[in-house]
């Protein structure tokens, strides 16, 4: 190989989530819903924090920045599910497949590093309070978003990097709704085993990796919370709750889809739908309902526009 691409197959055909019509009615539904639902939440959440300086904490500024990155992940793969529920024949281009791959990737990397920094500003308030805006400062705040781009970026670019100059020379059928790299590279035309395997090492390694470092950076704040009870302890465990929720909803179908040996595609299919679609949505809804501040912010703006509405 010199290095081209010597792909002939210009288009991927994805076989959909069910071939039942009543059931495809029932997802078009319900992930148009939650799509709309998403949206909006995650866009009033942004806008929120943005516009009221009673926000303007590096908490919010992180809860912005995980809310705008879930407007990317529900609008990476939903529209086009949505889309394909209505046609019988679904497909997507070469260039649209990777594109899709290198979204999904970027977005997930920068919402693992995001959920770590929120888990870093909460051990900061609860565990160092008197140093927290030295800490959590604008400098640091800025810092943690560029480093979860930048490392996105990066992973992937390092996983487009397995595919680029396979070859597709035939098979172009994929047993699923979107595009993703463990099944794209069983449809190449050569032994992709080693591939696989550094793709799930990967990507794998990644998940768990920062699933770990979160759940053992929660045991210790919750540990401290019960050493030196106090009467805020109530606040921060409401609020740490909605942030380890969170934690358990993005990584849980992550995981299983990247770690485990013998995947199931109907288990995969279901996974991913859980988190393209129903994550996103759960994310302002925890964050919201939970939080005081969000929910008086929100009122303050939709005060004056039903005011507004009623006297005209």
């Amino acid at each position: 190989m010199d290095g081209r691409n010597y792909s002939v197959v210009s288009e991927f055909v994805f076989l959909g989530l069910t071939h039942s019509w009543e059931i495809q009615l029932l997802l078009l539904v319900f992930s148009s819903v939650l799509y709309v639902a998403s949206m909006t939440g995650n866009i009033l959440i942004v806008f929120s924090v943005t516009t009221d300086p009673h926000l303007h904490s590096p908490m919010y500024f992180l809860l912005a920045s995980l809310s705008f990155i879930d407007l990317g992940a529900c609008s990476t793969t939903s529209p086009k599910m949505i889309y394909d529920l209505f046609r019988k024949h679904k497909v997507i281009s070469f260039g649209g497949c990777i594109a899709q791959i290198f979204f999904i990737h970027v977005i997930g990397v920068v919402e693992m590093v995001l959920l770590t920094a929120m888990a870093f500003d909460r051990y900061v308030a609860i565990c160092k309070p008197l140093h927290y805006l030295t800490i959590m400062s604008p400098q640091m705040c800025i810092l943690f978003l560029a480093a979860a781009w930048a490392l996105g970026i990066i992973h992937s670019l390092f996983q487009l990097a397995f595919i680029v100059n396979l070859p597709f020379c035939g098979p172009n059928v994929l047993d699923s709704f979107y595009c993703d790299l463990p099944r794209l590279l069983r449809l190449a035309c050569t032994d992709t085993y080693r591939l696989q395997f550094m793709v799930t090492v990967n990507s794998g390694f990644l998940c768990v990796g920062s699933f770990l470092i979160l759940l053992i950076s929660y045991v210790f704040i919750l540990f401290t919370i019960w050493k030196h009870s106090s009467g805020g302890s109530s606040k921060a465990l409401s609020t740490l709750s909605a942030h380890i929720t969170v934690v358990i909803f993005f990584f849980g179908p992550t995981m299983f889809v990247y770690t485990w040996p013998h995947p199931n595609s109907q288990m995969d299919k279901f996974l991913a739908i859980f988190d393209a679609v129903l994550t996103p949505f759960l994310n302002p809804v925890i964050y919201t309902l939970r939080n005081k501040e969000m929910k008086v912010a929100m009122k303050r703006f939709f005060t004056p526009l039903v005011s507004f509405r009623k006297i005209s």
